[in-house]
């Protein structure tokens, strides 16, 4: 849906050149939750930016939907912008006018809407984000979560094929997040919007994203199905999101591994293998002694998954092991 094509930005401030965004090749799936995550000043704001052409790229090309939109005039963008949705972090939501004129507000931009289409279709957008009591009321008179839902509907109403989020969330409390990254799932299920998402929240990516792109410093660092990248992270960066979202200190991890007796190996379960007791019975069948360091079960998106950080001692080492990739378990020797 999306291609990257040796994009990049650079900035003129102050007479210097201030690269925001390094030459970059990406590719995102039709149809697919894409998350963009990295710490401020990653780029990947930038890069968000970039796909509706609120930001100009420096070189490169960029197809959405088959259309190198680096290439369109003034009249093919504003209505190739029609077909993009986006949502912001402060909702952006006009405070002298209604929740339900938010959301007529780009059908009477466009032109092209009777009032009377205009009102049907505010009605039927203000159902789905579950507003429908609230049409008549103003952005100041509502929670943060009703407002986030006002910037959703609004960035529906001209049936866009992407929606892009701009840290959506980062300005909710922990419960009304979950509702929204609720309703971002659901939308992209039932319409078959292609969401391109950011945040510096590993477990928003978790949540709801198919692929992730781990930004620093203006470069993509790390790309791949989110299962992978979060239970594998490759690079620093990553490990630092990954390990920031599961509240793990990874300097104190190494140093407990000094004091253990044993090889110190990281276990990740997916799917049923989760729920089935295959430690306790292959060290039962081996007679191996482990000791369980740190452990964790929980979701990627509707995957179940574990991962145990595990010493093993004693008995046959080499049995267990190879016992447990036979199970489909994935091992790394941590130490």
């Amino acid at each position: 849906m999306i291609q990257f094509q040796n994009i990049h930005k650079t900035y003129l401030v102050k007479g210097q050149a201030i690269t925001a965004l390094h030459p970059c090749q990406l590719s995102i799936p039709r149809g697919q939750i894409y998350g963009l995550i990295g710490h401020s000043g990653a780029g990947k704001s930038t890069l968000l930016r970039l796909i509706n052409r609120l930001e100009t790229p420096s070189g490169g090309q960029l197809w959405v939907d088959g259309v190198d939109v680096t290439q369109l005039d003034a009249a093919g963008l504003r209505q190739f912008r029609q077909g993009v949705g986006m949502i912001f972090q402060h909702f952006n939501l006009l405070s002298s006018q209604t929740v339900a004129d938010n959301i007529a507000m780009p059908l009477r931009l466009a032109g092209q809407h009777s009032a009377k289409e205009i009102e049907a279709k505010v009605a039927q957008l203000l159902r789905r984000v579950g507003l429908e009591d609230h049409a008549k009321k103003y952005p100041a008179q509502l929670s943060g979560g009703q407002k986030q839902r006002v910037g959703i509907a609004r960035a529906l109403s001209t049936d866009p094929k992407i929606l892009l989020c701009d840290e959506a969330t980062s300005a909710l409390d922990p419960e009304t997040t979950q509702q929204v990254l609720d309703l971002l799932l659901e939308i992209n299920q039932e319409l078959k919007l292609t969401l391109v998402l950011i945040t510096h929240e590993m477990e928003v990516v978790r949540k709801v994203a198919d692929r992730v792109a781990v930004m620093d410093k203006g470069h993509i660092v790390e790309e791949g199905p989110v299962a992978q990248v979060f239970l594998h992270p490759q690079h620093p960066t990553t490990r630092r999101f990954v390990y920031e979202a599961e509240q793990l200190d990874e300097q104190a991890l190494i140093e407990d591994f000094s004091k253990v007796e044993g090889q110190v190996y990281r276990l990740t379960f997916q799917g049923e293998a989760t729920y089935q007791p295959l430690l306790a019975q292959i060290a039962k069948e081996t007679q191996a002694d482990f000791t369980l360091l740190s452990g964790r079960i929980d979701r990627i998106k509707s995957t179940p998954y574990g991962q145990l950080l595990v010493a093993f001692h004693g008995g046959n080492a080499q049995q267990v092991l190879e016992k447990l990739q036979q199970a489909d378990v994935t091992l790394e020797a941590m130490n």
